[in-house]
């Protein structure tokens, strides 16, 4: 077992990050593969008779190992009463004693077990069963007895009983294995702690309610049960209880994953709410405030409406006649010959002659020509 269990970790070496080797101890995989049992252990009243002579095996010799066809016999013995995985064990640690081992497994009565032990669950033909199916077992004895003697040692050609180191005490002796220690041929084995039968036959004792609920809702009757009609009764109304306690618990999960929805939902929207304030605040303010576009809006509003409505300032001064525009010349056409222009006469802004202008210097013109031709008449 020691090779085994220290088989299944191995230990890599690789580089590290900065070169380092770094050990990696890492869990071997088993490989797939079938168990060679296909078959229960035989009971040892339907195996052949073997007539040779029997000669045991020393301790040294068994550790060492023995020729294949010469395995160590061990045998273990035990009531295996609604067999668990503490009995498994046991057995197991027995199978593993020596490198060569045939496990024989004895199982005692119903009869002997009432009368030296007490009650058992399971009758002697489901713990024989139970027991033959056990991957660690070679063999079963049935009605087995409760002390061995040589005569038994000797007809199953036993070299080793295995049993817990505690002394097992019985009505006739103190301890039923101590003349098996005497001679040598005691091999110990260890308890498997946290289960045993009478453990589980306390569960069953301390949840007994439970367990016939459960069976009457599957079907057993209240006598397959050894239930009275009243306790029958308060069994199904019990049931009835829970069952609406159990509604009632249902309801108040429902309710509580409601409340919590509405919490969340509540939550999500009030954060939104203060987001879609603190937006409309802000936007508010940026259009309203004492410095929000608003006021620039009205003052510029403003500036144009003054400007629109109040009259130009006439100038301070009148120009100089520097700054004054030159008049333009005109000539009347019948007193000098010129060709006309080819294009029209372009003026600048400055010398451009309004229509009130041009009507009033010629008409100017046209009075001054009138007196110079009265005058002539007159001379």
């Amino acid at each position: 077992m020691e090779a085994h269990s220290s088989g299944l970790n191995r230990k890599r070496r690789r580089e590290g990050p900065n070169g380092e080797t770094e050990n990696d101890e890492r869990a071997r995989k088993i490989p797939r593969r079938t168990s060679g049992l296909k078959e229960p252990a035989p009971f040892a009243d339907q195996l052949e008779v073997v007539t040779t002579q029997y000669t045991r095996v020393s301790l040294d010799e068994a550790r060492l190992g023995t020729p294949e066809n010469r395995p160590v016999r061990v045998y273990a013995d035990g009531i295996f009463d609604m067999f668990h995985s503490g009995h498994a064990r046991a057995l197991m640690q027995a199978k593993c004693l020596f490198p060569n081992t045939h496990l024989i497994v004895g199982v005692c009565s119903d009869d002997l077990t009432h009368k030296l032990k007490g009650f058992t669950v399971m009758n002697e033909d489901e713990r024989y069963d139970a027991v033959s199916h056990c991957r660690y077992v070679d063999e079963v004895v049935r009605n087995a007895p409760w002390t061995l003697t040589p005569e038994f040692l000797a007809k199953h050609r036993i070299d080793f009983v295995a049993h817990d180191d505690i002394p097992y005490v019985s009505a006739e002796s103190d301890d039923v294995y101590k003349h098996i220690k005497e001679a040598g041929m005691f091999a110990p084995t260890q308890r498997t702690e946290g289960i045993s039968t009478s453990d589980i036959i306390t569960r069953i004792v301390r949840d007994y309610d439970v367990y016939v609920r459960r069976n009457l809702q599957r079907g057993y009757t209240a006598k397959e049960l050894n239930v009275s009609f009243i306790n029958e009764k308060k069994y199904h109304l019990q049931e009835r209880v829970d069952k609406v306690k159990q509604k009632v618990r249902d309801v108040e999960e429902k309710s509580k994953e409601f409340v919590q929805k509405v919490e969340e939902k509540s939550i999500d929207l009030i954060q939104k709410w203060e987001e879609k304030s603190r937006e409309f605040i802000g936007n508010f303010l940026q259009m309203f405030g004492p410095d929000g576009a608003l006021k620039h809006m009205l003052k510029e509003g403003k500036g144009r409406m003054l400007q629109a409505i109040s009259p130009r300032h006439s100038p301070s001064s009148s120009p100089t006649r520097e700054e004054r525009s030159p008049s333009p010349v005109f000539r009347l056409p019948f007193f000098t010959k010129t060709s006309p222009p080819s294009s029209p006469p372009h003026y600048s802004d400055a010398h451009s002659i309004s229509e009130d202008e041009d009507d009033t210097g010629t008409a100017a013109i046209v009075k001054t020509a009138d007196n110079h031709s009265s005058g002539k008449r007159s001379r």
